[in-house]
């Protein structure tokens, strides 16, 4: 390991990926000064480091990043993540580094870089060090490993959260701009919780897991930390995508929604629980009342199946996958073995085939029933934890307490579903409350939609960093989603039109209220049922008043199916030059049309209408 000086602080700490991209436009020379600086600040006593990156492995990158820059000629659009310094989890792969997974017995030196690491490199970031972790990411706890206890960012008396305890400590304390962890049961979302960052617990099969120590290889989801929810999105694109090497990796199926509805509907659970926690519970109920205020419907739903699951995952047969995912270690040298997490592992020897499959057959139908109680709501919103424990409290009662932390994750992944962590409050006692937003498979863009609107209405300190957001942070349109299309409709197909459930019944969502350039002529349609526009682009012409919808991609082929002649999709410039697919017009259409242009827009032209009926 590289041992670094105490006193040095870097200068970027907490920074962005937005700032990272503005420190290297201002200072295009200085990639290896930066990084260099980043590394030398790193406290060779932090024990949220496993290991740190070695001169030559620092410079092995960039050589690499240099060569891919070249290959772009000079071009950093390509590579977004340039010179961006970020953390991984030691039980994740990095080629000729060493991967512990939090037991030394266990190390070994990794071939290649899991495809996750690899993908982030590609795009141009730099690895910095490996953190510490609940051994075999076991735990929710972090207190499970030979290298220590990682302390909470907030309070050293209190626990981290795990397993991926020191991805979640490093990134709080704004020592890298994002860290990877993975979550089988919560490990990248309780972590979150307990440090005021964000968390965001992709699909399964999102993101690969070659390259990464298994836990429970049914359930495993490698996860993002990140100070902004901008940047745990940014990064969990540029680390995803299908895999052929990972037998459980899938393809995005491009129907799910790309942003949450303009009037979101959350379920929450009937009855909660906070172990006695009164702070917990007061600054749920503050974040309850705030998500209300801000328009959002809360409807009560039964949380009995959710919590059935939820105690699956370490009271049931499911726990002989860990047996399974340790394996020869267990059986060659169990000595070397946490004690709490060896218990644990042996467990599943308990267990039969005949349990296993009766498991899976109970996580089946109680996976149905999650997924059909939260059909027509947007998200299911819940404490990331229903409380916080001491170091002293995790020694005298490790299994409890852990279990606890477990009631809101735990049957996220057993009924494969998306989750978001979200700081939410600072308590009285000075501790972080976080809550988390749970959807179906898919919908991981939907949430960090929703996600950056909350992070943005709160402003609260970037994890322990005491840094707040620019304002200039918020100040960036929303760009498409790869996974949908972006349809710019002018007339019946307009909020509360008769046509807008072509578009809200296959997951489309309302970006934004726009106008054309001022190239377009619109035209009231004869005999046309209901009554349609028709636009048509004209030298001299008007701006018209346009909405923009994210249409689902596998869904875009229907949506354009069902409209009628003389209509059709094409191309359209808007006012600040973007083009999008929308409404179009034939011109044998037009003749026997009315020219309505002047109205600005089919809504004012209707209102016209109703007005000389009225009149």
């Amino acid at each position: 390991m590289a041992s670094t000086s105490d006193s040095v602080i870097s200068p970027y700490r907490g920074f962005t990926l937005r700032e990272w991209q503005e420190h290297y436009r201002t200072a295009p020379g200085s990639l290896r000064t930066t990084l260099s600086m980043v590394l030398g600040s790193l406290n060779h006593r932090d024990n949220a480091w496993i290991y740190r990156a070695t001169a030559n492995q620092l410079e092995d990158q960039i050589a690499h990043l240099e060569s891919l820059l070249q290959k772009t000629e000079g071009s950093k659009a390509a590579l977004p993540l340039f010179g961006v310094p970020f953390a991984v989890k030691d039980n994740i792969d990095i080629a000729g580094w060493p991967t512990s997974a939090a037991c030394p017995a266990f190390t070994y030196t990794a071939e290649a870089d899991a495809t996750v690491v690899a993908n982030l490199k590609a795009k141009g970031a730099i690895v910095i060090g490996k953190t510490n972790l609940d051994q075999f990411a076991t735990g929710l706890v972090g207190t499970r490993s030979p290298f220590g206890a990682v302390r909470n960012t907030f309070n050293p008396d209190y626990v981290s959260g795990g397993s991926s305890s020191g991805s979640a400590s490093v990134l709080a304390r704004g020592l890298v701009a994002f860290s990877l962890g993975t979550d089988t049961a919560g490990s990248g979302r309780v972590p979150a919780g307990f440090n005021n960052i964000v968390g965001l617990k992709p699909t399964k099969g999102w993101l690969s897991n070659k390259g990464v120590v298994p836990a429970c290889r049914l359930n495993d989801s490698v996860s993002i930390f990140a100070l902004t929810v901008t940047d745990a999105q940014t990064v969990a694109h540029a680390a995803g995508g299908y895999d052929t090497a990972d037998a459980y990796s899938r393809k995005n199926p491009r129907t799910a929604p790309v942003a949450i509805s303009a009037h979101p509907r959350f379920a929450v659970p009937d009855s909660l629980e906070f172990c006695g926690d009164a702070l917990a519970e007061f600054e749920f109920d503050q974040a309850l009342e705030r998500l209300s205020s801000s328009g959002v419907t809360l409807v009560p739903i039964d949380f009995t199946p959710f919590r059935e699951l939820a105690e699956q995952l370490y009271y049931g047969a499911w726990v002989a996958e860990r047996t399974v995912a340790v394996g020869g270690i267990f059986e060659r040298n169990p000595a070397a073995m946490d004690p709490v997490v060896r218990g644990i592992v042996a467990n599943g020897l308990d267990y039969t085939a005949c349990d296993a499959w009766r498991a899976e057959y109970l996580r089946a139908e109680l996976s149905r029933k999650i997924n059909l109680a939260l059909e027509g709501f947007d998200a299911l919103v819940v404490p990331t934890s229903p409380t916080i424990r001491t170091q002293e409290e995790m020694v005298q009662e490790p299994i409890l307490y852990n279990s606890q932390f477990g009631v809101y994750t735990n049957f996220t992944n057993l009924a494969d579903l998306s989750a978001l962590a979200l700081p939410a409050s600072l308590r009285a006692d000075g501790l972080p409350a976080g809550i988390t937003l749970i959807a179906p498979a898919w919908h991981d863009d939907a949430l960090a939609s929703f996600g950056r609107q909350w992070q943005r209405s709160l402003n609260l300190p970037l994890g322990a960093t005491g840094i707040r957001l620019k304002p200039e942070a918020f100040m960036t349109s929303i760009p498409v989603n790869p996974a949908c299309v972006r349809v710019a409709v002018v007339g019946a197909h307009l909020t509360g039109m008769p046509l807008n459930v072509q578009l809200t019944s296959r997951n489309a969502v309302r970006v934004e209220q726009t106008t054309t350039a001022a190239t377009y002529k619109l035209y009231a349609l004869a005999n046309t049922t209901p009554p349609k526009p028709g636009l048509v682009r004209a030298e001299t012409g008007s701006a018209i008043i346009v909405e923009l919808w994210d249409i689902p991609l596998a869904h875009f082929g229907e949506f354009v199916a069902e409209i009628p002649a003389p209509l059709g999709i094409g191309s359209l410039e808007l006012a600040d030059g973007r083009t999008v697919k929308g409404f179009i017009c034939e011109p044998w259409a037009i003749p026997d049309a009315t020219d309505i242009t002047h109205f600005g827009g089919w809504r004012s032209y209707l209102s016209h209408l109703a007005s000389l009926k009225n009149a």
